[in-house]
């Protein structure tokens, strides 16, 4: 009788316990632990310190800092945790990234320096408007991220939205055209004085989102939002598309990915590609030209939640950009357009 008064005495709170918290750098099953020597990496973001001395990226999940005259990559983080998109901040001490190591992506705030390895914050808890894509503001107090919205479809579009380092819930800077628009909204960066932000849309005719769509008719456009005048306008659009808008320091110009049309020999035939391709637009005279080519192709067709080109950076004083394709990591030179990795 004991026995059983016992049991049923202890069975509701053990009904009533809470199952142990998931941990993704620590999930239940066997591990296989598979050493890596790699000298060249897939759709890799990077960035450029403020005093030009650094490269942070990323690679199969974690983030790394690179001398920009070469030479051993410092690993900066590191577990099962998928972490990507590091963007330094103004001043260079911290560098804020997109991270699922609390669950679910969002983004998160990590302290540089000598020291040892630090422990990274959540500046978001999204457990189903899920971020990525952070980009600072040039004061530093400031990230705004990419807040993933869905429809009827699990694809959905995004909103640009700006949080507080210190803390706070955040709020919408530029928000979905309307509660049923589903294609991509996205990869946010702010102008080097703060009163722009650049972003970009998927501006083909509809709402519905559709695979496969035809880049050739322009799919893709780059649009500036005045964080004075709250007016939005477009600065590229077209055929080929615009993508990962990425302003110079100086303000003057604005680097960007492209479509372009290519023509190869193939059995004595001429066939055209289509090829991604790094431009550049001087956003004074309006011209535009290109850089390098082709880059690994970018993601217009899919479904781009993460953005549909990896981030690229200037160096500070907006002689030159950082960017992958190929596997590795280039430096193209903005007056000669020489190249090395």
């Amino acid at each position: 009788m004991t026995v059983r008064l016992l049991t049923l005495l202890l069975f509701p709170v053990l009904a009533l316990a809470k199952p142990p918290a998931w941990d993704v750098n620590d999930p239940p099953g066997e591990r296989l632990r598979i050493p890596i020597d790699t000298r060249t990496g897939t759709w890799m973001s990077v960035d450029v310190s403020p005093d030009g001395k650094h490269i942070a990226f990323d690679l199969l999940g974690d983030l790394y800092e690179l001398p920009i005259s070469g030479g051993n990559a410092r690993r900066l983080t590191q577990g099962l945790a998928w972490d990507m998109q590091p963007r330094y901040s103004p001043d260079g001490k911290h560098l804020a990234f997109t991270s699922d190591r609390g669950g679910a992506d969002n983004l998160w705030i990590l302290p540089l320096g000598s020291g040892g390895q630090k422990k990274p914050r959540a500046l978001t808890r999204e457990e189903f408007r899920l971020l990525s894509n952070p980009a600072w503001h040039p004061g530093g107090r400031f990230v705004a991220g990419r807040k993933h919205f869905t429809t009827r479809r699990s694809l959905g579009t995004g909103e640009i939205w700006l949080y507080d380092r210190l803390g706070g819930k955040g709020i919408a800077v530029v928000e979905r055209p309307n509660d049923r628009f589903q294609k991509e909204l996205g990869e946010p960066v702010f102008s080097n004085d703060g009163r722009y932000l650049f972003y970009t849309q998927n501006t083909s005719p509809g709402n519905v989102f559709e695979y496969a769509q035809d880049p050739n008719s322009g799919v893709f456009s780059i649009l500036r939002f005045d964080l004075e005048r709250r007016e939005t306008d477009t600065v590229i659009t077209g055929a080929g598309g615009a993508v990962r808008p990425t302003p110079s320091p100086d303000g003057r110009l604005l680097a960007f990915v492209q479509r372009e049309r290519r023509y190869e020999t193939q059995d004595e035939r001429k066939v055209e590609r289509l090829q991604s391709a790094l431009y550049v637009k001087d956003l004074v005279s309006g011209a535009e030209r290109r850089l390098f080519g082709p880059l690994d192709r970018d993601m217009q067709e899919g479904w781009a939640v993460h953005g549909v080109y990896p981030n690229m950076a200037w160096l500070p004083d907006s002689s030159a950009l950082i960017f992958w394709s190929g596997g590795e990591i280039h430096r193209v030179d903005l007056e000669s357009r020489t190249t090395r990795t």
